[in-house]
């Protein structure tokens, strides 16, 4: 087996703990980590994660057909009428109480299901990969803990793409343009549904046949008002040696067709995950929702997207062209538009590539007061980086609860200082806690808005650690971000900010994610942009985010007010025990906001015949 690919595969994404020239993972090593669990990233059980650590160097990657004894042995293959190719990818088998709809869905994240994984290098048809008592699990770490009972089982398998870049390094990723949903993905494999009784004690083999193939998402339809656009680009393909592709929902004025003279501002949104749904949920469907649903959606203080349409689409509405950017990646569905090692040239290919190609299909401004952004959450920290680094070709930026671009206060922890991801040091609680405590304090990365303890970052990690890193959001938390931000690592993926087995921060790379630290890079280069900034940037925010979002925009508010020639002259609101998702306004509001600001901007003798028609 080549050891090289071995290692690349159980460590794809951010799921390399100790990985890289530190250690080889070779198919059947039984040798454990070495990890020094020091006081500092002391574990709740130290004892119980050092299991998880050597259970996670005995993960097995090789096709072997022999294992532990005393528990089940779970042999997983695919048939030529699946795939007559060989896979390379990840393995995941899922163990639920319930066949409900949805127990898949489950299948990662601190709400799992127990699920194990293996990496398969090369698989063909009707070989094996096996799971056994030396697999890594989440939540549970072996399968020697899961009690006596009757169970429901399903197998998947996430196929990887080979991507022989230009940097010389050889990735395996998933495919690019497929939303990177786990077992929904395009191109992925499923076994059926099987019941079974489940006794640690007892070792039966019990076979599972990846028979479905997951078919290729429908491709979404034109209509009046909405336009799909996906091509090609040229600068991304030459870096990873393999066509990719960018993309962008349209959503047209009404009377778009009717004056076929008249020219609009556009607003540009980068995309919040990967969802190819127009902008501000925008459908001409009246769709049902629940009273939950409904009652979360006003809390939050937002209207349908039914709603929006009927605002849009109506008298006396601004006419403007909307622009939803598409900008996945291998490695994960949102580039954040930015240009990085690991990425490659997303910010070069968005700006030469996609905009002038959608300038070019669509009647739009093409002036720099015509052109806005407006971003949510991912989509916020996209809207801000574009406004930042192109201060003089946009002409506004509305940031709503943006994921972390203030690298003082990422994921609750100060990536310059703390040493540890999972642990909270007594430096960062003085005076509140005593150095010399022998208690440790896990880091709460999701809390309820009245204040409740939800998921530690840590819960929020390990199960990337199983499911090996491109399934869902919970491997975007800090995925997205090592290849965003980080250098590239000897074996060629994204060297991770830390440890994600252990927490423990490496400061070199801390320090080269400065270079994407977007509040650094204003203080850093406010002479130069601020002149171009004065008046654009708009952010808002709840203070009970349950993301803790709110404490790096209100350090970025501190710097602004400081700003002399110029004075920034954006503007910061806060929702009083608003969560993750507030906005002051509804969608139909805020475009209406953005209107009176373009129009404000306009030149003179510039048409706003859009603005009140």
């Amino acid at each position: 087996m080549n050891k090289a690919l071995t290692r690349k595969l159980t460590c794809l994404n951010v799921h390399r703990s100790r990985c890289g020239s530190e250690r080889s993972d070779t198919a059947d090593s039984r040798q454990g980590p070495g990890i020094a669990l020091g006081r500092a990233a002391r574990f709740r059980s130290s004892l119980g994660w050092l299991n998880l650590a050597l259970l996670f160097v005995a993960s097995s990657v090789s096709e072997r057909v022999t294992a532990a004894s005393g528990t089940p042995v779970f042999e997983i293959s695919f048939p030529s009428s699946a795939r007559q190719e060989a896979l390379t990818g990840r393995v995941v088998l899922v163990v639920s109480r319930t066949d409900e709809p949805g127990t898949l869905a489950q299948a990662g994240g601190p709400d799992s299901q127990p699920i194990f994984a293996v990496s398969a290098e090369h698989l063909r048809p009707g070989k094996a990969v096996i799971v056994d008592n030396t697999t890594l699990g989440y939540p549970v770490q072996s399968l020697r803990e899961i009690p006596v009972g009757n169970y429901y089982i399903q197998a998947y398998a996430l196929v990887y793409t080979r991507y022989p870049r230009a940097d010389g390094h050889v990735i395996w990723a998933l495919d690019q343009w497929d939303g990177h949903e786990g077992p929904q993905s395009p191109g992925s494999l499923r076994s059926k549904v099987q019941k079974i009784h489940f006794d640690p004690s007892e070792n039966p083999r019990i076979k599972l046949s990846l028979t479905e193939v997951v078919p290729p998402t429908p491709l979404p339809v034109d209509t009046e008002w909405v336009k799909h656009i996906k091509v090609k680009s040229e600068l991304l393909s030459k870096f990873w040696g393999h066509p990719i592709y960018l993309g962008a929902d349209v959503i047209l004025p009404r009377g778009y067709s009717s004056h076929p003279e008249r020219r609009y501002p556009v607003i540009y949104d980068p995309r919040n995950h990967y969802l190819r749904v127009p902008a501000f949920d925008f459908t001409s469907n009246n769709v049902p929702e629940k009273d939950q649903e409904r009652s979360k959606r006003e809390e939050l203080g937002y209207e349908t997207g039914y709603e929006f349409f009927r605002k849009w689409s109506g008298e006396r509405f601004p006419r403007m062209i909307t622009v939803t950017l598409i900008n996945p990646t291998p490695y994960y569905d949102f580039s954040a538009v930015m240009n990085s090692v690991n990425n490659g040239p997303y910010d070069d290919a968005l700006m030469s590539e996609l905009i002038p190609y959608i300038e070019g299909h669509f009647r739009i401004i093409r002036e720099p007061y015509a052109r806005v952004l407006v971003g949510k959450s991912s989509g916020g920290r996209d809207a801000l980086g574009l406004q930042m680094h192109h201060p003089d070709f946009f002409g506004g930026a509305w940031i709503f609860y943006p994921w972390p671009f203030n690298y003082r206060y990422y994921c609750n922890f100060n990536i310059y200082e703390a040493d540890n991801a999972y642990v909270v040091g007594w430096t960062e609680t003085a005076g509140m806690r005593d150095q010399n405590s022998w208690t440790s304090l896990d880091r709460l990365l999701v809390r309820t808005t009245d204040g409740k303890p939800v998921y530690t970052l840590r819960q929020w990690i390990l199960p990337e650690l199983v499911i090996g890193g491109r399934s869902g959001v919970h491997a975007e938390i800090s995925g997205s971000d090592d290849a965003l931000n980080g250098p590239i690592a000897e074996d060629g993926y994204p060297k991770p900010l830390y440890d994600k087995l252990t927490g423990k921060i490496d400061h070199q790379v801390a320090e080269y994610w400065r270079q994407h630290d977007l509040a650094y890079y204003a203080q850093a280069n406010w002479s130069k942009i601020g002149p171009l900034l004065v008046g654009k940037l708009h952010l808002y925010a709840g203070d009970m985010d349950e993301w803790h979002r709110n404490f790096g925009v209100h350090n970025f508010q501190q710097f602004l007010e400081t700003t002399q020639n110029p004075y920034y002259a954006g503007s910061f609101v806060y929702g009083s025990l608003k969560g993750h998702g507030w906005q002051p306004m509804t969608n139909a509001e805020l475009v209406q906001m953005v209107a009176e600001y373009v129009a404000k901007g306009a030149p003179k003798g510039a048409s706003v015949a859009w603005k009140s028609e």
